[in-house]
């Protein structure tokens, strides 16, 4: 069983996550501070932190460098949206991911997942030239296969073409007439719909919520880009 830490100075948020990832079979240690989320470190095996950034006594800004000289254990941050900044910061000094309250249970479970996969697995398969990672999202060009979060994704020959294609320039900009051109290998004529409904599905099929996509973006006007990890 693995042992997650959440730390926030919310007592409410603190137990909701309890039990969203007890009712998931993980152990979970809890505290309001940073201070308390180090002490908890020392004593205990942990295999993953949930972190708030605005906290008391120590904040988790601080909580990350302090982790970080000890250990690779993965740290999701818990972050408002009026933390822009702080993230940013927070992804810089080490953190992992972050989720952006309110969440959304399925969401919370999802990436604790994927970072609980790579950690407990780093070192143990080597990466083939073949594969493009970003994010949770892996294509083997080799195999022809996608997985999200270690799970296979099923994609038509198109949408497998433009995924390769905008993983393999991330957070370059792609007009729709040039997607059509590369994947279809054809003038673009009426290149626009025919493009958003593909990305459309590709979306449904690789975000955790369509509706806001993580990773598959588009820029209104301009076209689609696959944004990277920051």
């Amino acid at each position: 069983m693995q042992n997650i830490l959440v730390c926030d100075d919310e007592k409410d948020i603190v137990e909701a996550l309890r039990i969203y990832l007890n009712a998931e079979g993980y152990n979970v240690y809890q505290a309001y501070n940073g201070k308390e989320a180090l002490d908890v470190l020392k004593k205990e095996k942990i295999h993953l932190v949930l972190l708030d950034i605005m906290m008391p006594v120590m904040d988790g800004i601080s909580t990350i460098s302090a982790i970080r000289e000890k250990s690779n254990v993965p740290v999701i941050l818990l972050t408002a949206k009026s933390e822009d900044t702080d993230k940013i910061l927070g992804l810089n000094i080490g953190a992992d991911d972050y989720i952006t309250k309110p969440f959304n249970p399925v969401e919370v479970i999802a990436r604790v997942r994927s970072q609980l996969r790579r950690y407990l697995n780093l070192g143990t398969i080597e990466t083939k030239a073949s594969v493009l990672k970003i994010g949770n999202i892996e294509l083997d060009d080799e195999s022809k296969t996608v997985s999200v979060d270690g799970d296979n994704v099923s994609l038509t020959k198109r949408e497998f073409s433009i995924l390769r294609l905008l993983m393999k320039n991330p957070d370059k900009l792609f007009a729709p007439s040039e997607i059509y051109r590369q994947v279809w290998q054809d003038e673009p004529l009426g290149a626009e719909n025919t493009v958003a409904v593909h990305i459309r599905h590709l979306r449904e099929k690789i975000e955790i919520n369509p509706a806001e996509p993580r990773y598959l973006k588009v820029v209104w006007g301009q076209g689609y880009k696959m944004e990277g990890e920051k």
